[in-house]
């Protein structure tokens, strides 16, 4: 699984992508800041399940705070998009491609109106955020269709000439675009296109294809950034009302990055997601930092429920690409060989099964799979049996 950033230049990417990985990466804010992409891990939050056994945990990736599990996530932070990417504006093209791998999209926006589509610097309030979502969909619906285009010709004679499926045709020629032949299928028959015949799809037929493509593979969440500058409350209440579609997450990238690096020097207790912090060093912070607390306290923790960076990482992962998070385990045995408790835990897709799960533990517990022991009930389930959220499972295999 793979999280791309995305977003025009100098809405606040960069401070997104520090906020949601801590990494040192290059921030100011003029366009094209990044232009090789960043790669990082992020963590998502869930509940962990060593509450459930009154034990703390030990995780050997990622980490535990009261009970609440981080685990790691892979993050791509790409360069800013301005509109034209998709003929190569911009560097566009590589930025585009850099997103290919992608599973699923956080769109960051200035919500303040404080940066034109360029990425420019304008009086806030004076540039209609709801632009950015409009140019973001448009500009990767134009890439998927000049992708289609390059080969559709010659393609679709093909189809037409031997009699082939389309949806078969295109999901072999368009695999690299996580282009299935289930999801060819159902867009095909959702836009009514003709099936004997694919040389008469019209261009419109072509840009349908290419965004309901977009829609499906490219899903998205809207993190609404900036939310702690004055007015920006208002645009993100029409964001909402003009794409009620999304997920649109309120956003300070700026104040998670000081709440992270306020915690990791010690100076203040904070979990990330959380709508509160503790100050643990008053004497050790000056008044500007008192003031910066205070003022994140007020306008935006109090006002949001929280910065909103670790809402729009879990929303992604958890409601919509729909992982869940299962642990390895045994009946009576949480410990692994070197005295960890719960060491692990994997994201894994919607209806995982016992038996993928058994390959994604080892090769050679799912060739040899016997068994499958949900360890909460202390019952054992078959191969088929589906997965639910925060499941510890034993594997029972031969050799």
């Amino acid at each position: 699984m793979l999280i791309g950033c995305v977003g025009k230049p100098s809405t606040g990417k960069s401070t997104f992508f520090k906020a949601m990985t801590l990494a040192e990466v290059m921030i100011a804010a003029y366009p094209f800041t990044t232009i090789k992409p960043n790669r990082g891990f992020g963590y998502v939050k869930i509940d962990c399940v060593d509450k459930d056994f009154n034990v703390q945990c030990n995780p050997r990736f990622g980490y535990c705070i009261e009970h609440k599990r981080f685990v790691p996530v892979e993050l791509i932070d790409v360069a800013g998009l301005v509109p034209g990417a998709h003929m190569g504006l911009g560097l566009g093209n590589e930025f585009l491609d850099d997103l290919r791998q992608a599973d699923v999209l956080i769109h960051i926006v200035d919500v303040s109106g404080s940066t034109n589509e360029k990425g420019d610097n304008v009086p806030t309030g004076s540039y209609d955020p709801l632009n950015d979502i409009r140019f973001l969909e448009e500009e990767i619906d134009l890439w998927f269709l000049s992708i289609m285009k390059k080969s559709w010709e010659k393609m679709a004679r093909q189809m037409q000439q031997e009699h082939k499926e389309p949806y078969k045709e295109i999901a072999k020629q368009f695999s690299g675009l996580k282009v299935t032949e289930d999801l060819a299928k159902l867009i095909i028959d959702k836009l009514k296109l003709n099936r004997e015949d694919a040389t008469k799809w019209s261009e419109d037929d072509l840009l349908n294809f290419a965004r309901e493509i977009r829609k499906a593979t490219k899903p998205m969440v809207i993190a609404a950034n900036k939310i702690d500058i004055p007015g920006a409350d208002k645009n993100f209440e029409r964001l909402k009302a003009e794409f009620p579609d999304y997920i649109i997450v309120p956003c300070s990238a700026e104040s998670e990055v000081a709440l992270k690096e306020a915690a990791k020097h010690e100076l203040i207790k904070y979990i990330p997601g959380d709508g509160k912090f503790e100050v643990l060093q008053l004497e050790k912070l000056n008044e500007k930092q008192m003031k910066a607390l205070e003022f994140i306290d007020v306008n935006v923790l109090h006002k949001f429920g929280g910065t909103g960076v670790q809402q729009a990482l879990d929303e992604a992962v958890f409601k919509l690409l729909k992982y869940i998070a299962i642990y390895p385990g045994g009946v009576g045995k949480l410990v692994d060989s070197e005295g960890r408790v719960l060491p692990d835990c994997f994201l894994m897709p919607p209806n995982t099964t016992a038996l993928d799960f058994a390959f994604k533990l080892h090769t050679d517990f799912g060739k040899n799979f016997i068994r499958a022991i949900d360890v909460k009930k202390k019952m054992p389930v078959g191969k088929d049996h589906k997965l639910q959220h925060r499941d510890v499972v034993e594997i029972v295999a031969g050799r």
